[in-house]
C-alpha cells in the first residue's frame, strides 16, 4: 500500500502529461485566465480549420495553435522579427522553458538564446511571473499540440 501512495504523489508532483507525451509544470485552468487578460489582445488560437479555440482572431502576434513542439518561427504568413527568423532558421522548437523564458522576457531571451546583444523582438509585453508563463502554456498544450 504504501508504494501505491508513493507512486501517486510522484506522479501528482510531476505535472500533468497530455496524451501526446508533453509535460507540463503549470496549470491549464489558471491559464486560460490569464490568456484571456494578457494574450488575448494580440494572439488568437485557431485550429487549422480556422475554428477559433481562444483569443479574438486578433493578428498582432502570431496564432499559437499547437505552439508545443513546433518549430520557433513558423506560423505560415506572420511576419516575424529577423532575430527570432534566425533562430527559428536553428529548427528549435517551443518547449515549456523556451516559452516561459520567451514571454517573461522577449527580448533578453533572443539576446542570450542568439549571443546577439543587438537581437529584438517585435513582442514587447512580458509576463512578470514565471508560474503565470507555465500556466499560459500548461493551457495552450490543452488546445493541442504540433504533430
Amino acid at each position: 500500500m504504501k508504494k501505491l501512495g508513493f507512486a501517486v504523489w510522484a506522479a501528482v508532483l510531476a505535472g500533468p502529461v497530455f496524451a501526446d507525451g508533453h509535460a507540463v509544470t503549470g496549470n491549464a485552468e489558471a491559464g486560460e485566465t490569464l490568456f484571456n487578460r494578457q494574450c488575448v489582445a494580440c494572439h488568437v488560437v485557431a485550429d487549422t480549420n480556422g475554428n477559433v479555440l481562444a483569443g479574438r482572431s486578433a493578428r498582432t502576434g502570431p496564432n499559437l495553435f499547437q505552439i508545443a513542439g513546433r518549430d520557433i518561427a513558423s506560423h505560415d504568413g506572420f511576419r516575424y522579427s529577423d532575430s527570432i527568423e534566425a533562430l527559428g532558421e536553428t529548427g528549435m522548437t517551443w518547449s515549456e522553458d523556451r516559452f516561459g523564458a520567451f514571454i517573461q522576457d522577449p527580448t533578453g531571451w533572443l539576446r542570450d538564446t542568439l549571443d546577439d546583444g543587438r537581437a529584438r523582438s517585435k513582442m514587447a509585453y512580458r509576463v512578470r511571473a514565471h508560474e503565470d508563463a507555465m500556466d499560459i502554456y500548461a493551457y495552450l498544450v490543452s488546445l493541442g499540440v504540433s504533430e
